[in-house]
């Protein structure tokens, strides 16, 4: 597609505007406290977009419209297990983070275990975040490929540096910041493309939801011998069901609102706990209607190629491309000139909102958990702000060669790579924050007995998935559910280790709810 001036117009003013954002607030970033936290001032409303364009990435904007347009809905039911563990989050968890002035998410943990395992915690993070890091950006690269016709390594890098760019300027400040502003323009640009969709079908409205039923396009559904068949509601560990997956979605937002930097990082950075607990609210009800009107675009693109086929998205759906492609074609086909600018921003906005804030987070954990704690303590403030902005240079070379890889992978659709990857990297976070927050049993040593079982079990699911390990030792369950058992297994182990052997030190007050 060669684009017309108005897109190249409006492409330029919002990118402009995001980088003046990042030069704006460096000029603020005068201390470690303002880079990573901006001050602790920020309202709830500020909090709560900011959480969303974090949550709601390319793979809001791209995957879920791929996975829709593919398969059906059965991965959106994950998500209506958010409100619930919002909730839970609020008034159990929150408080914890509030206490002291933290930055970190893992600080909590060496107060409660010890300073290793905060570094086993803070560690696991940056693992799990590079890897999504890497993905979102090569989502964002597809979109930039298809728009401008660039390679693909010359789009990754482009993509890449500039995103890089403005977070290490501004900090957490332009972080949230833009964020705000990309939640607003991604509601737009996907506005826009459905509702050209609906303009250009013969029957409208009407078309998408006649046609969508008649295909089980709607469903909670699994693509199986290439039909779709409606999931049970059983408990199983060998299906998808959709208990199971409502399940998942639970161990997964738990795991998002206990021990992810990027969500914690806004606690902290929240003016009071009141305004904490009201973005954690416009999160919830924000991100669910966002993220079906997503999915429900997926499903009328499949719509619209059935009434207007063409080779290249009818090799998405056979599996011959990746269907993470077919909402980048339909703007670059199918948008009128400026429009398509407009939703081309978007689409930027929703890879760049969560790459943002992730690579902050990982700059923010790998400063304050690793190199002041343990490295290189005792130094000024101005030596760590220095080593922040390096480390965050460091971030996105690796972001970069990670997305790189991803070039060259051969994956399904990039949602359902996304969850297994939340399954495999999440160490049992979630296992050892509820062991510490709902008890009072172990310190270090019954910790470590949790995570090296933890990672020999999710080991054993790798190599097992790869086909590595004799059939006898083969998993009995789908890859999906190893987060949800890993972290019965931190839990399980760690709490017996504790019976085992009693804390040296009594706990300190304000670590356990027990």
């Amino acid at each position: 597609m060669t684009l017309q001036t108005a897109d190249i117009v409006t492409l330029l003013v919002y990118l402009v505007l995001l980088l003046a954002m990042g030069l704006w607030f460096a000029r603020k970033n005068t201390s470690t406290e303002e880079y990573f936290v901006g001050g602790r001032r920020f309202r709830g409303w500020v909090i709560g977009l900011s959480l969303v364009g974090t949550s709601i990435s390319s793979i809001t904007f791209l995957a879920y419209p791929a996975d829709a347009f593919k398969t059906a809905w059965l991965r959106y039911l994950p998500n209506l297990s958010l409100p619930l563990a919002v909730l839970i989050a609020a008034f159990v968890f929150l408080p914890f983070f509030r206490r002291g002035g933290l930055i970190s998410a893992y600080e909590y943990l060496e107060g409660r275990y010890g300073p290793s395992i905060r570094v086993y915690g803070a560690i696991a993070f940056m693992v799990a975040q590079l890897a999504r890091l890497a993905m979102i950006l090569w989502l964002l690269s597809l979109l930039i490929q298809q728009v401008t016709g660039l390679e693909p390594a010359t789009a990754i890098v482009l993509g890449g540096v500039f995103v890089g760019l403005y977070t290490v300027l501004g900090g957490i400040d332009a972080v949230i910041w833009t964020d705000v502003l990309q939640t607003l323009i991604l509601l737009v640009g996907g506005l826009i493309c459905i509702g050209i969709i609906i303009q250009m079908l013969p029957g409208g409205l009407e078309q998408i939801l006649a046609v969508a039923d008649r295909h089980d396009k709607l469903a909670f559904a699994a693509k199986r011998n290439g039909e779709l068949d409606p999931v049970g509601w059983n408990l199983s560990l060998s299906a998808k069901t959709g208990t199971m997956m409502l399940l998942i979605g639970m161990t997964n937002w738990l795991t998002e609102y206990s021990s992810n930097q990027n969500t914690v990082q806004r606690y902290c950075a929240a003016a009071s706990i009141r305004e904490a607990r009201r973005g954690m609210l416009v999160v919830v009800l924000a991100s669910l209607p966002i993220w079906a009107f997503y999915m429900f675009l997926g499903t009328a693109l499949f719509v619209f190629f059935t009434e207007f086929p063409v080779p290249e998205v009818t090799a998405m759906l056979s599996g011959e491309r990746k269907a993470e492609h077919v909402l980048p074609w339909f703007i670059t086909h199918h948008l009128p000139p400026g429009v398509a600018g407009l939703v081309i921003a978007a689409a930027l906005a929703a890879a760049m909102s969560s790459l943002d804030s992730s690579l902050n987070s990982v700059t923010t954990v790998s400063i304050v958990d690793i190199y002041r704690r343990h490295l290189r303590p005792g130094r000024d403030d101005r030596h760590y702000l220095r080593a922040a902005r390096a480390m965050a240079v460091v971030v996105t070379a690796l972001m970069i060669g990670g997305a790189f890889w991803l070039e060259n992978a051969d994956t399904r659709t990039l949602q359902d790579t996304s969850t297994i990857l939340v399954s495999l990297l999440s160490g049992g976070l979630l296992g050892l924050y509820l062991l510490g927050f709902f008890t009072r049993r172990g310190d270090a040593r019954a910790a470590w007995c949790g995570i090296a079982l933890t990672m020999a079990f999710t080991a054993w699911t790798v190599l097992a998935d790869k086909g590595l390990v004799p059939e006898a030792l083969s998993v009995p369950f789908d890859l999906y559910y190893t987060g949800l058992i890993g972290n019965l297994v931190m839990f399980g182990v760690g709490y017996a280790a504790g019976l085992l052997w009693p804390r040296r030190r009594p706990l300190e007050q304000g670590y356990s709810l027990a």
